[in-house]
């Protein structure tokens, strides 16, 4: 693919967990987010799966050099799936793009053995507020499934390897969305 994009909908949308230029807004029809469990990662993270009707915030960036091999190393637990004909965005031509998924099958949801990451919601969530502002992150929030799947609470020693410095605004409106939401926190053990 000489015009490649991909569609990044969970930590791809903090620009500070990643180098890709010319990154921008979009819309991504006929997907919604959950939080799934994979035999290939020890913790939960995020995926798309298909529905119709739902749609999705994120951002589509190009693929440096049409390098996908570099990228589909970042995404290791997924696959790529084309998804051009489903992405909204305001670019002036019509590139290829593609979405990671994991595949049908090869997840499940989170358990406490495999639990989401706080400090990878806290990334996610400030990637979209500085995205989408405060109500992108309730459309995250909204439009993301598997929050009963428990949380560990890892803020005092990140294990999310591209976790970022929060402000305490930022903290707290993570916090405000998960107190309203109700899943389950488990304390790190140290």
């Amino acid at each position: 693919m000489q015009d490649a994009y991909f569609f990044g909908y969970g930590s791809l949308v903090n620009r500070a967990t990643h180098v890709f230029d010319d990154a921008q807004a979009a819309h991504l029809r006929g997907w919604r987010r959950i939080w799934r469990h994979t035999d290939l990662r020890p913790v939960a993270y995020l995926t798309v799966v298909p529905e119709e009707g739902s749609e999705i915030d994120g951002l589509i960036a190009p693929v440096p050099g049409a390098d996908w091999p570099a990228l589909d190393a970042r995404e290791a637990a997924y696959i790529r799936a084309p998804a051009a004909h489903q992405v909204r965005h305001a670019l002036p031509h019509a590139p290829e793009i593609a979405v990671y998924t994991i595949p049908d099958g090869h997840h499940g949801a989170p358990t406490e053995a495999h639990p989401i990451l706080l400090s990878y919601v806290d990334v996610v969530v400030q990637g979209y507020l500085r995205e989408f502002g405060e109500a992108g992150v309730t459309r995250f929030f909204e439009t993301t499934h598997g929050w009963d799947a428990p949380i560990l609470d890892d803020r005092a020693a990140p294990r999310y390897p591209r976790h970022q410095v929060l402000s305490g605004a930022e903290r707290e409106l993570t916090d405000l969305h998960l107190a309203r939401l109700g899943p389950p926190i488990i304390a790190a053990q140290e």
